[in-house]
């Protein structure tokens, strides 16, 4: 554990050393800000909804983006094969940058609790929901990180990483809206495997335990996996 806490800092680090954190952060809070904004103004309703409908959406942009480098560019450069000589297990790794890659996701999340304190002040505010859905973003993240880290995993161009890891969160995000299209017996395996399915449970308020295992054993299995990908490096 001690050694995937070194990775953690040292990846989260390097986040915040370059720009393009503070970039992608501050694009993430104009786009949640005018979602925010034109529906209190607007509109003239008081509620996080407009800001937790657009959020999962914008992941499926915005996780790529920041764990496409995870791997991919220290096998470009080569200061991967450096890292794993060390008395470091390759899981210990993986957690390490999955733990720093959520961070950064969650800590993005952070300066959306403006927007509550805002609603706060109008008027009366269901905090058991809003938790709920940060909750749910947070699990969603995970997941999703967990894909990036796979992807990035497999190659070293980070293009390539991107564009595999949106691809595979973005059918992720998509079963449970063409769920009309496909035969009746398949309907459930699909709503299930579905994360935004999940996430709109959990966003309704309640904490259930198939959404909870859902998340966890997904980010699990996908780890192994992507710990599996570097080990075959001795094969």
């Amino acid at each position: 554990m001690k050694n995937s806490l070194t990775i953690f800092k040292r990846e989260l680090k390097s986040y915040f050393t370059s720009p393009v954190a503070y970039i992608i952060i501050v694009v993430f809070l104009i786009i949640t800000g005018w979602f925010f904004t034109s529906n209190l103004f607007v509109a003239g309703v008081i509620t996080m909804r407009s800001v937790f409908d657009i959020v999962p959406f914008i992941l499926l942009f915005y996780i790529p983006a920041i764990s496409m480098r995870t791997f991919s560019e220290e096998k470009k450069s080569g200061t991967i094969e450096l890292l794993l000589t060390k008395p470091i297990s390759d899981f210990e790794i993986v957690i390490g940058k999955f733990l720093s890659t959520l961070t950064l996701a969650a800590l993005t999340l952070v300066p959306t609790i403006v927007y509550v304190i805002s609603l706060k002040t109008l008027g009366p505010v269901d905090f058991g929901s809003i938790i709920s859905a940060y909750i749910g973003l947070v699990l969603m993240s995970g997941i999703y990180v967990s894909v990036g880290l796979f992807a990035s995993s497999l190659t070293e161009n980070q293009v390539v990483a991107f564009i595999v890891s949106f691809l595979v969160i973005f059918v992720l995000f998509m079963l449970n809206k063409i769920l009309v299209y496909v035969p009746a017996p398949l309907v459930s395996m699909l709503e299930y495997i579905s994360s935004d399915y999940h996430f709109s449970s959990i966003a309704r308020g309640v904490l259930d335990t198939k959404d909870l295992i859902y998340y966890f054993s997904g980010m699990s299995i996908l780890l192994l996996l992507t710990k599996t990908s570097l080990e075959s490096r001795k094969w």
